[in-house]
Formats: structure tokens, sequence, C-alpha cells
């Protein structure tokens, strides 16, 4: 009985510890009109969140100020579990937009009914972009890359005939070198139709793989229409792979992001996403609050 009088007092003030958080994101979203400045974030940085609870969630959200949702969960026509028609109505009417989505053509390849069907499915939505996230191991060979973004060009193709804007996301794998080749420079950017595929750059992950993001821009003008904001605590020599606990929350780390957004019109970017791969280190909330008053009050300013 001691034992759960002493976790209903914890819960307890966990609780209040979030109501609190929330009141205050509320109250700082508010006073400066953080939505404003369109602040978009990756919902893969509170995935385990949006698996809980999507209402409550997205509120959260909402009330820190973020304007912009890039959504990390597409399956079969559905996004989180709700059609395209309800999930579109909970983020419109908690003054948000549903800006892109992540979804996977996976290296096996993609039929064009397939593709059709994901490209409906959001444009239902209202998306402006969906995005190609990820390479799994097995299939990081120059022969692979390239079958894979032949499919990406004709998704590409059908999501620019709804009116959407097809994407690709980097990690830093794609820099390391393959059979002599850099994939990224030597494989992706030369076989990916520059005009139905645009760049998703993540700053960390370049950033770890020995990356100048403001020289990318402009040996590649025009072709960054996406920014992914994730920090890094630290500098090192270039860095293949996959742990992220360096990962931290925007604008507490070593990236100069403002220096780097002010190259924009350079990069054609367009809008950027506050992403945390790790979930904020176990405090996602507290996490993206603190990564939205950096940019609002620092970065953007």
């Amino acid at each position: 009985m001691k034992n759960r009088r002493e976790f209903l007092k914890i819960s307890a003030v966990g609780s209040v510890g979030m109501m609190l958080l929330g009141s205050a994101s509320a109250k700082a979203a508010a006073a400066i009109d953080r939505k404003s400045f369109g602040v978009g974030i990756q919902l893969y940085t509170i995935r385990d969140a949006m698996a809980a609870d999507v209402r409550g969630t997205l509120k959260k959200v909402s009330d820190m100020g973020y304007k912009n949702l890039e959504l990390a969960g597409y399956s079969n026509g559905k996004f989180y579990g709700f059609s395209a028609a309800d999930f579109k109505k909970i983020v419109g009417d908690l003054g948000m937009v549903n800006l892109s989505s992540h979804s996977a053509v996976e290296s096996k390849g993609i039929t064009i009914e397939s593709a059709k069907l994901m490209a409906d499915a959001h444009a239902a939505l209202g998306v402006k972009y969906c995005v190609q996230p990820w390479v799994n191991d097995e299939d990081r060979t120059i022969e692979k890359y390239k079958k894979m973004i032949g499919d990406w060009n004709k998704v590409g193709k059908i999501m620019k005939e709804v009116g959407i804007q097809f994407g690709y996301h980097n990690h830093n794998f794609e820099f390391k070198k393959v059979d002599g080749l850099v994939p990224y420079y030597d494989v992706f950017m030369k076989e990916m139709d520059k005009d139905l595929i645009t760049m998703e750059l993540d700053l960390f992950w370049a950033s770890k793989a020995g990356q100048d993001p403001i020289a990318m821009f402009k040996k590649y003008p025009g072709r960054f229409q996406l920014i992914h904001f994730k920090d890094m605590r630290t500098n090192q020599p270039p860095f293949f792979d996959v742990i992220k606990d360096d990962v931290c929350n925007v604008g507490d780390g070593v990236i100069d992001f403002k220096k780097i957004w002010a190259a924009k019109d350079i990069a054609g970017a367009k809008h950027l996403f506050v992403e945390d791969d790790n979930q904020g280190n176990g405090k996602p909330f507290e996490g993206i609050e603190t990564s939205i008053n950096n940019i609002t009050t620092k970065i953007l300013k």
C-alpha cells in the first residue's frame, strides 16, 4: 500500500507538471504568436505520444505554437489510423496544417496501383510534400540505389499529377563511399529528376557525415525545399554509424542554424521541421518546447 501511495503521488506530480508545461507553452506561444513563424515538426519526434493519444498529443503541439506537421504514420490509405478526411479535420480544428508526410517506397518496388493509392490518400489529406525517409541496410548498394531512384522518379511523377512534390530525406550513410562513389552526390543528385524529387536536408545527419550545408546549397541551388532542424552536442570527424545519442534540442547544440537558414534562398528552402530521433531523450514535450522557443526567439529573429 505504501508503494502504491508513493506511485500515485509521483504520478499526480507528473501530471501536474505536464499541465503546467502545457499552460506555460500556450502562454509563451500566444505572447509572441509562434504560429506566425511557420515552424514545423516531424511527428516521429513524438511517436510514442502519437501512438498513445493522437488528439491529445496534437493539441499539445498546437498549444506550443507549431504550425506545420510532417507525418510519420501513413499505412494503406490511412494516417495514424484515421481516414484522410478525419485526420485533416483534427489538425485543421487545431489551427495547424498537414504540410508533409514521410511515406516509404520499399526497395522491392511499387506498383502503379499502390503509388496512386498513396498519392490519392495524401492529396485528400492536403499535403504539399510526400517524402521517402529511409533506405534499409541491405539495399545500400549502387545498383539498388539506382533501381530505387528509378522507382522514386515514377512515384514523383504520379505525385506531381495530384499536386504533391515527392522528396528524399537523408541520413549520414548516403555520404559514405560505396565502390568508390559517394551515393548522395554521384548517384542521388545525378539520377533523381530534380523536377520530380526535392531533397529534405537533415542538418544533423549531413553535419555528422562531415558535410557543409551551405556548400551543398551552392553546389545544387534550388534543390532543398525542406530542411530538418536537428541539433547535435559535439562536432567530430565524419561519422557514419547510426548511433544518434548526440541529438539535442534545436539551439542547444553546435549547429549554426541562423547562418544556414540565411542561405535558404540559395537552397530553395521553403519549410523547416524540428526533428529529434531520440524523442527528447525521454522528455519529448520539454524538448520540442525548448526547440520552438529557441527557433522563434533566437534563430528566426
